[in-house]
């Protein structure tokens, strides 16, 4: 079911209604709701997949208790190995079966030996990467007795399938969302009104700016053989606001909706197109899968307590493993490797860690060398994201080798005015509210009422008026 569709238009109400006119005095029968809402909301695209992930909760749930009553380290490892093997299992087989069995053909057709492929038709169950790593979480924190393990499975089931972000993240901790469910939620017209205001955000995001920069970004990348350099800049421009807007949009949703159900999830974005390096992008930029690699992997792995090449190590296993979750497609890790060669050169100078505040705190417009450094970050992630969009290496190769030539200085063919005059607007929004934890949420409410409601009704009528006819996807539904 689409955050953007007209079954979740109908969907919320009536889960919103039952959860607090109905089960509001039950605190078991709330969680048990959201459950079944969740299967509900998940099985709308296959049902078939919710199999998938109730024995991945029951799995998770069953370790945690058995870690509980088990001190042998051997005993313990075997539990937390099978809880591993179980979930990255089902996460391999379905996601990257297709990618080692094609690249494993290819290796051994260079040396001239040829092998009849034996690849399946895999449906690659919607957000298998998010609930995956966040029932996993749950058995390495629960070994690491940093977590005590949960004896009710109706909280635990709520806690892996929570519907607002099942598919798409936010990716939580146990540490986090779990204890949430235990306590009884009261009503707060406040905060509901605050989750409907980052909703409202959120929609604005993926329909009026990613929706309709996504028309002109396949257009153009699916054709860009045809198109001039400019053209292609244009191209890439666009895939880089689609991107943003809709994986940042999905999150704002998934977190305003969470809102009105009395949950508080993490912040996922934090307006990374405004960073001054590699380093402050990747603090900003899908926080909860950042930090998922930094706790489970990179700082397992030795983190930067070591010399230099384990740092370098480390710090490159980090992006192609980020890379590589992102899809079964060399593009995804060659986008990581990327990001790890804009990533050395401030870890090797120590300036990883330069700018863990808010760009322009106190001002209203950037200086020179802020807006230099923006510019120059914006770029090369720009440069980076060919890669993530492309259909294949050459491709993107390609792409990149149309875009650097004399065609560049000519006029783009694709230059649509209005969504211009939208992503100024949008971006010019993004920077008054950089200071918040979305962009409006605090925009014109010390003003009139009026002035409150009126840009809350433009915001409403652009929605509407530059909405797709057809339910457009979610990117990141595709990881």
């Amino acid at each position: 079911m689409y955050f953007n569709s007209i079954d979740f238009a109908i969907f919320l109400p009536i889960v919103f209604a039952l959860y607090w006119f109905i089960t509001q005095k039950h605190l078991k029968l709330q969680n048990a709701l959201l459950v079944i809402a969740s299967y509900v909301f998940y099985g709308w695209w296959d049902w078939r997949f919710l199999s998938l992930i109730v024995f991945s909760s029951l799995v998770d749930y069953t370790i945690g208790l058995q870690l509980q009553k088990q001190s042998r380290l051997v005993v313990r490892k075997r539990l937390l190995w099978t809880s591993i093997i179980v979930n990255l299992g089902f996460l391999g087989f379905f996601k990257y079966y297709n990618f080692f069995v094609d690249n494993f053909i290819e290796a051994f057709s260079f040396f001239g030996k040829q092998i009849s492929p034996n690849t399946l038709d895999i449906i690659l169950p919607v957000g298998i990467s998010f609930y995956t790593f966040q029932t996993l979480s749950y058995t390495i924190d629960v070994y690491k007795k940093k977590l005590a393990p949960t004896n009710d499975l109706i909280s635990f089931l709520a806690f892996v399938s929570f519907f607002p972000q099942l598919v798409a993240g936010p990716i939580e901790r146990a540490s986090n969302l779990l204890p949430q469910f235990y306590k009884k939620r009261q009503f707060h017209y406040s905060q509901a009104v605050d989750g409907c205001r980052q909703m409202l955000w959120g929609f604005f995001k993926k329909i009026v700016i990613a929706d309709n920069c996504a028309e002109y970004a396949n257009q153009i990348f699916n054709a860009s053989d045809t198109h001039s350099g400019s053209t292609l800049l244009i191209g890439a421009l666009f895939f880089t606001f689609q991107i943003y807007g809709d994986f940042s949009g999905y999150s704002d949703i998934a977190i305003g909706t969470s809102r009105l159900f009395g949950f508080d999830l993490k912040q996922n974005f934090v307006f990374p197109y405004f960073s001054r390096d590699i380093a402050e992008f990747w603090r900003r930029w899908h926080i909860s899968l950042s930090t998922w690699f930094r706790d489970y992997l990179y700082i397992p792995l030795g983190g930067s307590r070591g010399g230099t090449w384990m740092k370098v190590r480390n710090t490159f296993i980090i992006f192609l493993v980020s890379g590589f979750w992102h899809g079964a497609n060399w593009t995804f890790i060659i986008w990581g490797f990327l990001n790890a060669l804009y990533f050395l050169p401030l870890l090797l100078t120590k300036r990883n860690r330069t700018h863990l505040d808010i760009v322009a705190q106190n001002r209203r417009l950037p200086n020179v060398k802020e807006l230099l450094s923006i510019g120059s970050t914006f770029g090369l992630t720009v440069l980076a994201w060919i890669f993530f969009r492309a259909e294949t290496v050459g491709h993107a190769f390609s792409y990149l080798k149309g875009i650097f030539n004399t065609s560049l200085l000519s006029i783009p063919t694709i230059r649509p005015t209005n969504l211009l005059v939208l992503l100024l607007f949008f971006m010019s929004i993004e920077w008054v509210g950089r200071r918040q934890k979305y962009a409006i949420e605090v925009i014109f409410l010390k003003q009139s009422r009026l002035l409150r409601w009126s840009f809350y009704m433009l915001l409403i009528v652009l929605t509407f008026i530059f909405s797709s006819q057809t339910e457009q996807e979610f990117i990141y539904f595709q990881f």
